[in-house]
């Protein structure tokens, strides 16, 4: 649905034929199932045996396989804290936001794993970051060399064909670690095509009846290098990453005498360092000390024109030029109290800025924006605390109190500045009633992640849409009340059913502004009720060896009142249902694996002053298989079927609260289909 930059990518290919032949029998029978660890019901705890019928080349492979669990890689969001996702290495997590621990796990070797935790809940020892479940995966001292050669095809059926690939190398020798990766990455999308474009009034006039087509490329170079090692009676962990991405997109409607074109192009360098320094001061008791500086340079344009009969109207360009960095100072000391009990204090600082400068132009002549010339800073600075205590082997307490507090700043064309002070408790218990039942429950204050692009003037061309800044952006917060239920069954079959409510204040989303403008702001208190399902059932019993069934789905229901027409209506961008079904199998006899999943529905709406606009596909199929003709080398493959894709806007006639319907426009696209090969060697 939206561009997808792809550094080192996992793809797979579906083959037919018989799936119940020459088969061996699930993990769950086959190999050593998850214990639970010594004294935490809330931990189990995974050996390679376990992993053992997938013939997994690396720790992510192994960790992708673990029933219940989801990687997770942060949203890059302000700070640290709950950032930088839900996988740790020996107890900590990378010492930069952007190498994500799916990216530290990608270029490990499955012989240098000792064992994976799955940490439900909480357990003493483990930050577990905000999240409910994260995975903490052991690896082994042992001196060691290690290449992953990896290469990639994306084939498009009349769209554009990429492909990219990476080298990675790691070196360990007792406590020093060190390594780097060279990637050459690609942009693709799963929802550009070939369709049509009507316009079509409430009285069934036409106004427009087009053909359509869009399609898309780009991609980009990166090094990162990583080094870890005893220093000063402690470790220390340093990363540092260089890249440029460059990315066009365009699409066109025409039909006799009629030529509508669109493009945008981007160019951007990107950079990070990282730090961390871990240093035990005394028996139980840690300090850790961490420093990420990242940063970006970008330039885009975006161009519209118009050919009716023989007259072109003028040519519309948006472009903007700017740069943005963020810079995170965060130590803390964590007091391993006793086996059933962590304390942790500490504090960090940080500074995030944009500059930007934007111009739009018809026919080129200058047209004003508001906030087209921006540079937002915001200092913030926050204290820590929480304890995690394990009450009895099966119940686990969990709390905390963060307390911060933030300046933003704003100069340019409008001069502002604003101070905040806000508490962020959270609490959240896990019970283990009985073995392989767990209810856990989480009370939380979380403070959203305000998008310094939104102070900044915008366009989508494509839809005749040139949006405003807003100086009055303040963060959105949340209450968030979840409880869940997970029951594990078979070895690795589980059900967790989840329910969560938030009580949201100054919900972000789309608010009108003078000239018939609009941008993106705060528009009151809304709320979010959500049932998150996930089933996963081996099917051995069923004769279908190594096969697995799994469900998952997500319901959401929001509601917050429209600023323009004072009725109730659902938050922007929040999808009310993506129900998936996934069939697989391990047939390790011929060395394979191979799984197919549907999506039956999915949607995605924005509400504006001006209109609604968003998409709505059915009947989505991905299918992959993978195979390993040797410990060392793996050849996946991957195909992607959209059955139905519509992109559909309502415009309305004015700002009244009634708001008559101008014009419906619906833009169905045939998707293309697209494969993906992919070649991976370890050595």
């Amino acid at each position: 649905m939206t561009k997808t930059i792809l550094l080192a990518t996992t793809a797979i290919l579906f083959t037919s034929g018989s799936a119940l032949a020459q088969t061996t029998p699930a993990p769950s029978e086959a190999a050593n199932p998850p214990q639970a660890a010594a004294g935490q019901q809330g931990v189990l705890v995974f050996t390679p045996d376990f992993f053992a019928d997938q013939r997994p080349n690396t720790a992510l492979d192994m960790v992708n396989r673990i029933p219940g669990f989801s990687v997770q890689d942060g949203d890059g969001s302000r700070g640290f804290e709950g950032a930088v996702g839900n996988i740790l290495i020996n107890g900590a997590r990378p010492a930069s936001k952007n190498d994500a621990g799916s990216s530290v796990l990608g270029r490990t070797l499955v012989a240098q794993v000792e064992r994976i935790e799955l940490v439900r809940g909480g357990a003493p020892g483990i930050d577990m970051q905000g999240y409910s479940v994260v995975v903490n995966v052991i690896t082994k001292t042992q001196s060691s060399r290690e290449h992953i050669l990896t290469g990639t095809a994306f084939l498009f059926e009349g769209g554009q064909d990429a492909a990219n690939g990476s080298y990675q190398f790691t070196a360990r020798d007792g406590d020093r670690v060190m390594g780097f990766t060279l990637s050459d990455g690609v942009s693709v999308s799963d929802s550009n095509g070939v369709g049509r474009v009507t316009r079509t009034r409430p009285d069934g006039t036409v106004l427009r009846d087009e053909g359509y087509f869009n399609d898309q490329q780009g991609g980009g170079q990166s090094i990162r290098g990583n080094y870890a090692n005893a220093f000063l009676g402690g470790k220390i962990d340093l990363t540092a990453r260089l890249g440029q991405f460059d990315y066009s997109q365009w699409s066109r409607q025409d039909a006799p005498n009629v030529l509508r074109e669109n493009g945008y192009d981007e160019d951007e360098t990107n950079g990070e360092v990282g730090v961390v320094f871990t240093h035990p001061l005394r028996t139980g008791l840690v300090s850790e000390t961490r420093f990420i500086r990242e940063w970006n340079e970008f330039d885009s344009a975006s161009v519209s024109s118009t050919r009716l009969g023989a007259v072109t109207s003028p040519e519309q360009r948006f472009e903007s030029t700017g740069n943005a960095s963020e810079t995170i100072l965060r130590s803390l000391l964590r007091w391993e109290r006793s086996s059933s009990m962590t304390v942790e204090a500490g504090g960090e600082v940080a500074y995030n800025m944009l500059e930007v400068e934007q111009a739009f132009s018809v026919g080129g002549v200058g047209v004003p924006l508001p906030s087209a010339s921006v540079k937002v800073e915001e200092t913030r600075g926050e204290a820590f605390g929480k304890a995690t205590w394990r009450v009895r082997p099966n119940l686990t307490v969990e709390g905390g109190l963060r307390l911060e507090g933030s300046t933003i700043t704003q100069s340019g064309d409008a001069n502002q500045e604003k101070s905040f002070f806000f508490a962020k408790p959270r609490v959240q218990i896990t019970w283990t009633p009985r073995p392989q039942n767990q209810v856990r429950f989480r009370f939380e204050r979380e403070l959203g992640q305000l998008d310094f692009g939104d102070f900044a003037a915008s366009s989508e061309l494509e839809d005749e849409n040139v949006f405003g800044g807003n100086v009055d952006l303040e963060p959105e917060q949340r209450w968030i009340s979840e409880i869940t239920y997970e029951r594990r069954f078979l070895g690795d079959g589980i059900v967790s059913i989840g329910y969560r409510h938030d009580e949201i204040i100054d919900v972000i989303d789309r608010l009108p502004l003078p000239g018939n403008l609009s941008a993106t702001g705060n528009i009151g208190d809304g709320t979010l009720d959500q049932l998150a399902v996930n089933v996963v059932v081996p099917l051995d019993w069923t004769g279908f060896s190594g096969g697995q069934f799994q469900f998952r789905n997500t319901w959401n229901k929001t509601e917050v009142t429209d600023p323009t027409t004072g009725l109730t209506r659902p938050i922007s961008q929040v999808r009310p249902s993506q129900p998936g079904f996934t069939i697989s199998q391990d047939i390790t006899s011929w060395k394979l694996n191979w799984s197919v999943t549907y999506l039956d529905s999915l949607q995605q709406i924005s509400y504006d002053p001006d209109q609604t606009s968003g998409f709505r596909g059915h009947d989505y199929l991905e299918a992959f298989a993978e195979y390993k003709p040797t410990p060392t080398l793996s050849i996946r493959a991957q195909v992607n079927v959209w059955n139905d894709f519509v992109v559909e806007r309502t415009v309305f006639a004015n700002r009244t609260a009634a708001r008559p319907i101008d014009y419906v426009e619906l833009r169905p696209v045939d998707p293309r289909t697209f494969w993906q090969i992919r070649v991976r060697k370890t050595f």
